[in-house]
C-alpha cells in the first residue's frame, strides 16, 4: 500500500505533538517536582518507577484491545483520538499541581502522573503500531520510520530545549506558574496535531490477528525472538538515554552553573536535538547507502559509547564550563540516539514480519506494545536511579531559575558527573554485546520474509 505525500506529512505531524507532550515529561517532570516544588528526589524517582511498571504492565493489554478493536475508523484511529484528549488533560494537571506541600503534594503527583502514563499508553502504541500495517514494502517502513522517528525527535527537541526559557517568559520568575502556561500549551498542540494522523492514515488488512489472551500473546512472543532481541536492545539503550536526560539539567544548573545557565542548558539542548534531526535525516540516509541497518545499529551505539566518554574526559579535566566542547559530544551522543531510533523502529516492523512467516499471525500492536513495555520499564528504572543518585551524592534543591543558585559541594559534583556518563555507557555495551550475538535479521533476510508474505497472501486472495 503506497503512502500519499498527505498522509506522511500527517504521520510527521503526529509523532511532532506526541513527542512534545512525551518531553514534557520524561525532562522535566523530576525536576518540577523536585527542583521546583521541593519533594524528595528519592520519593519522586520511586513514584516515577512505580508508576511507569505499573504502565508497562499495562501495555500487553492495550497492545490486545488495538488488535481486537474493529470500528469504521479502523483499529488505531480510536485509540489514537481518545487517548490523545485524556492525555492531554493529564498531562496539562501534571504541571498544574495544586498550593501546599506534604503528604496532599505526594498523594497529587503519584496519582496524576500514573494516570498520564496511562493514557499515553493509549495513544503511543496504536501510533507506532500502524507501520507494518498501512505499507508491506521494507523500504517504504524504513521511509515511514524516518519520518515518524525524526518528526517525534523535533517534537522532543522543541520542548526540551525551549522549555526553561519559555517558564521564565510566561511565569515572570514564578517557575510554577510557568510550567503550567507551558503545560496547556503543549496540551493544546498535541490534541491537535493527532487529528490528521487519525483520519487520513489508515490500515490495510495483512495476515490474521488472532491473539486474544495475555497467555497466547507471550507464546507468540516467544517464537518471535527476533522481536525480543529488538526490545531488550531497546531496554538496554533507553535505560541509557533517561539517566542522561533526566540529569543532565542538574549538571548544568550546578556544575556548569553561572547566571545564565538556562541559556547554556538551552543551547545544548539545541544542539543536541539538531544533530538527533541530522542524525536520523541526513546521517542515516547517507550510512544507508553503503552500509547494511545492523551494521548502522553497531556503528551508532559505539559512536554514543564515545561521545559518553569525551564528556567525562572533559569533566575530569577541568573542561566542564566549555559549553562548544560539551555542545560537541551531546552531539555525537543525540545524533546517535536519533538513528538508533529509526533502527529500532524498522527492526521491530520487520519482526512483525518474521513472527507471521513462523507462526501466521499478524501481531504488530503486541510486538509495539512490547516495545513500550520496556521503553517505561527502562524510563522507571533509570529515573528510579537518578533520583536515589540524588539522594545519594547529597544534591540539595533550588527553584531559582535565574541569578547565582546553590553551591554544591566537590563530592556531589563529581557523583553527578560520574551518574550521568559511567551508567549510560555500561547500558550502550549490554546493547551492543547482546544484540551481536542474538539478531539474525539482516536486511536481505527482511527482504526475503516479505517477498515470502506477499505471496502467500496472493495465494489465499486466489
Amino acid at each position: 500500500m503506497k503512502l500519499s505525500a498527505g498522509q506522511t506529512a500527517a504521520y510527521g505531524l503526529g509523532a511532532v505533538g506526541k513527542d512534545m507532550m512525551y518531553a514534557l515529561s520524561s525532562a522535566y517532570v523530576m525536576y518540577y517536582y523536585q527542583g521546583v516544588l521541593g519533594l524528595s528526589p528519592a520519593y519522586v524517582g520511586l513514584v516515577l518507577m512505580l508508576a511507569r511498571v505499573f504502565d508497562a504492565l499495562n501495555d500487553p493489554f492495550m497492545g490486545i484491545l488495538v488488535a481486537k478493536t474493529r470500528s469504521r475508523l479502523g483499529r488505531f484511529a480510536p485509540w489514537l483520538l481518545s487517548g490523545s484528549v485524556l492525555n492531554a488533560l493529564t498531562g496539562y494537571a501534571l504541571f498544574a499541581a495544586p498550593g501546599g506541600q506534604g503528604a496532599g503534594l505526594m498523594i497529587y503527583f503519584a496519582v496524576i502522573y500514573t494516570l498520564w502514563g496511562v493514557t499515553y499508553t493509549m495513544m503511543d502504541i496504536p501510533f507506532w503500531s500502524m507501520i507494518p500495517a498501512v505499507t508491506e514494502e521494507p523500504r517504504d517502513r524504513e521511509k515511514l520510520s524516518v519520518v515518524g522517528r525524526t518528526c517525534a525527535g523535533l517534537g522532543f527537541a522543541i520542548v526540551q530545549m525551549g522549555t526553561l526559557m519559555a517558564v521564565q517568559a510566561l511565569g515572570r520568575e514564578n517557575a510554577r506558574a510557568g510550567f503550567a502556561r507551558v503545560a496547556l500549551i503543549v496540551s493544546l498542540l498535541f490534541v491537535v496535531s493527532q487529528l490528521p494522523v487519525s483520519l487520513l492514515v489508515r490500515e490495510k488488512r495483512a495476515g490474521r490477528m488472532e491473539t486474544t489472551t495475555v497467555r497466547a500473546m507471550f507464546s507468540s512472543l516467544v517464537k518471535n525472538d527476533q522481536a525480543m532481541v529488538t526490545v531488550l536492545a531497546i531496554l538496554f539503550i533507553n535505560s541509557a538515554l533517561y539517566i542522561t536526560s533526566n540529569l543532565v539539567i542538574y549538571f548544568f544548573k550546578y556544575d556548569v552553573g553561572g547566571a545564565d545557565w538556562v541559556g547554556s542548558y538551552t543551547l545544548f539542548n539545541t544542539v543536541g536535538g539538531a544533530a538527533q534531526i541530522l542524525g536520523m535525516m541526513v546521517l542515516y540516509p547517507l550510512l544507508r547507502r553503503r552500509l547494511s541497518n545492523p551494521s548502522i545499529f553497531k556503528l551508532s551505539l559505539g559512536m554514543a559509547g564515545l561521545g559518553y566518554m569525551a564528556l567525562l574526559l572533559m569533566m575530569l579535566l577541568g573542561l566542564a564550563r566549555s559549553v562548544p566542547l560539551l555542545c560537541a559530544c551531546g552531539a555525537a551522543i543525540f545524533a546517535s540516539n536519533g538513528m538508533l531510533s529509526v533502527l529500532t523502529t524498522v527492526f521491530l516492523s520487520s519482526s512483525a514480519d518474521f513472527g507471521e512467516y513462523r507462526t501466521g499471525r499478524r501481531e504488530e500492536s503486541v510486538i509495539f506494545s512490547m516495545q513500550t513495555f520496556v521503553v517505561k520499564a527502562a524510563s522507571g528504572l533509570s529515573v528510579f536511579i537518578a533520583g536515589i543518585g540524588l539522594s545519594l551524592i547529597g544534591m540539595t534543591g533550588d527553584a531559582a531559575e535565574t541569578g547565582a543558585v546553590f553551591a554544591q559541594s566537590a563530592s556531589t559534583i563529581l557523583g553527578l558527573r560520574l551518574l550521568m556518563t559511567v551508567l549510560p555507557v555500561l547500558g550502550l555495551l549490554a546493547a551492543f554485546v547482546f544484540f551481536v550475538r542474538r539478531f539474525r535479521l539482516s536486511d536481505e533476510e527482511a527482504q526475503r520474509i516479505s517477498g515470502e508474505l506477499k505471496a502467500r497472501r496472493a495465494e489465499r486472495a486466489d
